[in-house]
């Protein structure tokens, strides 16, 4: 316990036992509750369900059970739903990043992020915050998507159920607008934006504003290279 709160949780996991140890003396020197470490995914996945921690920070790379298909395993578990995952690679804009996103990771950092960036960036996702701006996610997207038919879209993510203005916010989201450029674009206040963004995720049932920027191209509501207001509605 903190005097903000409960402290943070997270497990790390990371093939390199070199990289995990700094990363905990790092952590822990923050206050910061390391719950587990892991040298593959198998044992991240296992990791997470026995110690439920905030965070997991995902190397992408491991022997085995790769970093991409154990954030899919994480979550995919519905007890786990608080749980955030946070990609370690070493190159920006890898392909591997951009099929992370797809599995629901809310960011990445590249290794060689500062103690204080490390820090900062745990406690921004464990807030409800995307570690990664919609920008960037946009930059992945265009390079990496495939271009045949979207297939992230399932049942409960149905973009049938948003309003109109949802959706133009979804598209205007996609290509990167902050909130204050929203309200700019569209006329309204950004508390209504806010709104509107809020409503959004919770519809699609989506963790972050990432995840709204990958279902925006995933389904076709905007499409790599494109200008949203040529999306159809």
């Amino acid at each position: 316990m903190t005097a903000d709160g409960p402290a943070l949780r997270a497990v790390i996991a990371d093939d390199q036992a070199l990289v995990r140890t700094g990363f905990r003396m790092i952590l822990t020197a923050d206050g910061i509750d390391v719950t587990a470490e892991a040298a593959d995914g198998a044992e991240a996945v296992a990791a997470v369900r026995r110690t439920r921690p905030d965070v997991v920070l995902m190397d992408i790379r491991m022997p085995g059970m790769d970093g991409i298909e154990a954030t899919e395993h994480i979550l995919a578990d519905d007890r786990l739903r608080e749980t955030r995952v946070v990609i370690l690679t070493t190159y920006d804009l890898d392909q591997y990043v951009y099929a992370a996103l797809t599995a629901g990771a809310s960011g990445f950092l590249l290794k060689d992020v500062t103690p204080e960036g490390l820090v900062a960036a745990l406690r921004l996702v464990r807030s409800g915050d995307a570690l990664l701006a919609p920008s960037i996610t946009r930059r992945l997207i265009e390079r990496f998507a495939p271009r045949e038919e979207p297939r992230f879209a399932a049942p409960h993510r149905d973009p049938s159920g948003l309003t109109p203005r949802e959706r133009e916010v979804l598209r205007l989201l996609a290509t990167g607008l902050s909130n204050a450029e929203l309200a700019s674009r569209l006329f309204l206040s950004p508390t209504t934006v806010k709104s509107h963004v809020g409503r959004i995720l919770s519809k699609l049932d989506l963790r972050d504003r990432v995840q709204a920027v990958v279902f925006a191209y995933e389904t076709g509501l905007i499409t790599p290279g494109g200008d949203p207001r040529d999306a159809s509605g």
